[in-house]
């Protein structure tokens, strides 16, 4: 779907992970769409959504505290499987520079993009995440009809290799690599379907 919070495509990998599910009334949709809009917030809690805590994810404020609710600027600590990098403190880190949500006659959606960032505790040492900070991921939850849909959309990934150390350059191209060969879907792919998924997640607090 085209929507304005997910960048053109321009450089780089681009990648899309979708899941959705269908209701019979409408009714019984947008029940289930506002608890999907909930548990896209509660990022912290992305790894019981996934079903694996292989990647983990932690959302602060600039102080490094948990905000009290989603917000721009909040930032997203992500803790990849494998060595992470200095700059980043052992960590990948994102900033969201966007929320925002809509409505149409026959489409509601909420969503945040996120793009790479310094490391907080560095925040002179440069970018510290595999991609560039020319990279953005755009995550969305959609109500159409009666279907509920849960999207990622990538979008200009580079791997961040040109202002890193040698080992986290290093480090960058690997996992960046990996990435743009279609191997970090799976993950993001985990994250779509727990989104739309009809059990209650276990620990879930939604």
């Amino acid at each position: 779907m085209e929507n304005q919070l997910i960048p053109k495509q321009e450089i780089g990998s681009e990648m899309d992970a979708v899941s959705s599910i269908s209701f019979e009334t409408l009714e019984e949709a947008i029940t289930f769409y506002i608890l999907a809009k909930q548990r896209l917030a509660a990022v912290s809690n992305w790894a019981k959504v996934c079903g694996t805590d292989a990647t983990t994810f932690e959302l602060l404020n600039a102080l490094g505290s948990a905000p009290a609710e989603l917000g721009e600027g909040n930032l997203i600590k992500i803790d990849i499987p494998g060595p992470g990098t200095g700059v980043g403190s052992g960590y990948d880190w994102v900033k969201i520079e966007k929320i925002e949500s809509g409505e149409t006659l026959n489409e509601q959606y909420f969503g945040f993009r996120v793009r790479p960032c310094a490391n907080p505790e560095k925040p002179t040492a440069g970018t510290a995440h595999f991609f560039k900070d020319t990279a953005t991921s755009t995550f969305l939850i959609r109500l159409s009809q009666n279907t509920v849909y849960a999207e990622m959309h990538g979008r200009n990934e580079v791997p961040n290799t040109e202002d890193a150390s040698f080992f986290d350059g290093l480090r960058n191209m690997t996992v960046g690599y990996t990435a743009k060969i279609g191997l970090s879907y799976p993950q993001w792919k985990l994250l779509v379907d727990g989104l739309v998924k009809q059990e209650e997640l276990a620990g879930s607090t939604s």
